[in-house]
């Protein structure tokens, strides 16, 4: 067998080889893109149900509470930014990280000091790589987060809202994550969580003109804010954590299928090579045996003589 033609051979195993892992991936990501869909799907009633007491508290009293009113001149904020533990997924994170790094120019650029808290290796990775300072990380739970997983991020965020920025709170706190559109469309976006804008939030609990409902408040409506702010914290944090891991598993299921797409028709030109080699191959051969066999036929005719 020439050199070329086993070039080309170890070629398409080595290919093939990998054409076999990206399917197989491609198959795992499209099974949790489902689940991670159906999680998303069952979040959504408890958030906005959340989201109407929240605004029915927020609008229904004149309660000033830190959690509802923004600074006269706020200097601090804290971004939120959610990536993946893992690769392999297209442009996924870059586009998390970019969407945040755009949202922290912006802040600055406001005169507001920012404080960076990262879930996921692969910001994390990111922004050690470049030397920033990360207030806080969190990782090993992004492709299926929970409930649990979401108190835990949620709450050093709250603790830094409800100090002063002199002891080192923040006056803001805003999320960056993917949202999931569809199985082919996923986009990075911010969202600001607190202060809560109550004109943005009561158009999201009550769409189409619907009137809310008027509200007595017992033992007090800062009380009952007190407990349902954190609440409302934690189930916009965990939705964007199941959000962000259903758009991970789509990118990765899209960027798998993608190689598993371009392994095969990889492996159709190396055949077409190979096929080509082995032709050339063998007509060298017969070109050779044909060349033999006329000059022993010319040396034959010659010894008659």
């Amino acid at each position: 067998m020439g050199a070329q033609l086993r070039v080309y051979k170890r070629r398409i195993r080595s290919v093939s080889a990998t054409k076999k892992i990206t399917k197989a991936m491609e198959m795992i990501a499209a099974s949790r893109v489902v689940k991670a869909q159906r999680k998303v799907a069952a979040s959504t009633p408890y958030a906005t149900e959340l989201t109407r007491a929240v605004t029915a508290v927020g609008t229904g009293s004149n309660t000033k509470h830190p959690l509802t009113t923004e600074a006269e001149n706020p200097t601090r904020a804290a971004v939120l930014l959610l990536t993946s533990d893992r690769g392999l997924a297209g442009a996924f994170n870059s586009n998390a990280i970019k969407a945040a790094e755009q949202l922290t120019e912006r802040l600055e650029r406001e005169g507001k000091q920012v404080d960076t808290y990262i879930v996921g290796r692969r910001g994390v990775a990111h922004y050690n790589f470049r030397e920033r300072v990360i207030a806080e990380s969190w990782t090993g739970f992004t492709d299926e987060p929970t409930y649990a997983d979401a108190k835990k991020v949620a709450a050093p965020l709250i603790e830094a809202i409800e100090k002063e920025t002199a002891d080192g709170g923040v006056d803001e706190l805003h999320i960056v994550y993917t949202e999931f559109v569809s199985m082919m469309t996923q986009t990075a976006l911010d969202a600001r969580l607190l202060p809560l804008r109550l004109d943005e939030v009561a158009e999201e609990a009550a769409p189409k003109g619907e009137i809310l409902p008027l509200y007595d408040f017992e033992p007090s409506a800062e009380d009952v804010l007190d407990a349902l702010l954190p609440r409302y914290v934690e189930s916009r944090i965990y939705n964007a954590l199941l959000q962000s891991a259903a758009s991970k598993h789509a990118a990765t299921r899209r960027a798998m299928k993608s190689a598993t797409d371009n392994a095969g028709e990889l492996i159709n030109t190396l055949s077409r090579l190979a096929n080509a080699a082995r032709q050339a191959e063998i007509t060298q051969e017969i070109s050779e045996i044909v060349g033999g066999a006329s000059a022993l036929a010319d040396a034959t005719a010659g010894s008659d003589r």
